[in-house]
């Protein structure tokens, strides 16, 4: 098995884009591939010939050039991005067309990626990011994100917008594996969406699919979604499986989405299109629509008010990750190494004191109930009430740059 992968590390790991075999995929989109340089690949070969075929990756340090400068807990606000597809859902009086605002929202978060295939930082333990929005009628959106665990990696988030009655709690429990020429990540964990303008309807529980990095040993790289999530709410007996598909061999075509949607047991709809492009939907009784369209609506992200680094705590993501970042961002991998590993190591050196003097980690912001993560705040009734108790709960002291 090792003399395979050397075999391919041989043919691979030259400079790219000299043979046929290392053609981009027909019809992957542009950003979904990576191309690397001849140093670049001979590292890769080298962390390659480390691993074995269904080996876990959580504890495989990852070379620096394949990293996104942002932490997961950063990277989770991509499905933030598009909070007007459920703004004013719950004035839909169909339990059907809330249920499908609901995956409207949750769709549109996959088409924002890095370009080529670039994974987060891995979130320390005590880690957190937190932003605000300010949107264009003047109401504003919260979220907060914390590493809650380390063994196993668990980031906790909660976004919150009072006045526009939504909030969103959610884990992440990614788990990454070699396949020999990829790498998997499965994405356990869940989202639960609430509608505070329809209490009755509790909430709208929404699974992940999983991430493949194609192509580590031959051809180019290139990023896909794959295998199943399932979102429903059982309020109102409403059930979505969402297919992502991955491309096969000889047929199919990348990134191509699929689903079904039931009430109970009478199917009411069906998912179809591409999450890179354009996703619709189409009722049992014909009528279509579109859910969403990434070429035309993709670019109308809502803005997020970070403080300045200066103004942040010293685990908060931004100030944390800094050094690592700003070498990223100037292509210095030999600085971007050194700054990832005074990260990691301060966080072993902090976990080896912790666990001399018997203690346990308490996370700041949430707290686990019943096997899920929970923020630990009681929203009030009333709008204004909200944003400031939300305020307070996740700027305790207000940075000075922030504006009410």
């Amino acid at each position: 098995m090792m003399g395979l992968f050397n075999q391919a590390a041989q043919k691979v790991y030259k400079p790219r884009g000299s043979s046929e075999d290392d053609k981009v995929p027909d019809d992957t989109e542009p950003d979904d591939t990576s191309i690397l340089d001849e140093n670049e690949g001979s590292i890769i070969a080298s962390l390659i010939s480390q691993l074995r075929v269904g080996m876990d990756l959580h504890k495989v340090t990852f070379p620096t050039f394949v990293l996104e400068p942002r932490s997961m807990l950063e990277r989770i606000t991509d499905f933030m991005s598009h909070p007007d597809l459920l703004f004013g859902a719950e004035n839909c009086d169909d339990p059907e067309q809330r249920f499908i605002r609901v995956l409207q929202y949750y769709l549109a978060g996959w088409h924002i990626k890095p370009k080529g295939v670039k994974k987060p930082y891995n979130p320390v333990l005590g880690e957190f990011f937190r932003c605000r929005y300010d949107y264009p009628d003047g109401s504003r959106g919260f979220y907060i994100a914390e590493q809650v665990s380390h063994h196993p990696p668990i980031s906790a988030f909660y976004y919150v917008s009072p006045a526009n009655k939504v909030a969103v709690i959610g884990e992440l429990r990614p788990k990454s594996k070699f396949l020999g020429n990829s790498v998997s990540t499965t994405m356990e964990g869940e989202n639960r969406v609430y509608l505070l303008g329809r209490p009755d309807d509790k909430e709208y529980v929404i699974s992940m699919p999983n991430m493949y990095a194609r192509g580590i040993l031959w051809g180019k790289m290139f990023l896909e979604l794959g295998d199943s999530c399932t979102a429903k709410n059982e309020q109102t007996g409403h059930f979505a499986d969402l297919q992502f598909k991955t491309k096969g061999y000889f047929s199919g075509t990348y990134n191509a989405i699929q689903g079904r949607i039931r009430r109970r047991n009478t199917e009411t709809g069906e998912i179809s299109g591409k999450w890179s492009a354009v996703m619709e939907y189409k009722s049992s009784k014909g009528e279509r629509r579109v859910l969403f369209d990434a070429t035309k609506d993709g670019q109308n992200v809502a803005p997020k008010w970070v403080a300045p680094e200066e103004e942040q705590e010293t685990n908060e993501s931004r100030r944390l990750w800094s050094r690592l970042t700003r070498a990223i961002v100037g292509k210095d991998m030999d600085a971007a190494t050194e700054a990832k590993t005074a990260v990691e190591e301060t966080q072993r050196e902090a976990r080896r004191h912790m666990d001399g003097r018997g203690e346990v980690h308490v996370p700041r912001f949430f707290q686990e109930r019943g096997g899920r993560w929970e923020p630990m705040i009681q929203l009030p009734a009333d709008p204004q009430e909200a944003i400031e108790t939300v305020e307070k709960f996740i700027w305790p002291s207000l940075p000075p740059s922030y504006t009410r």
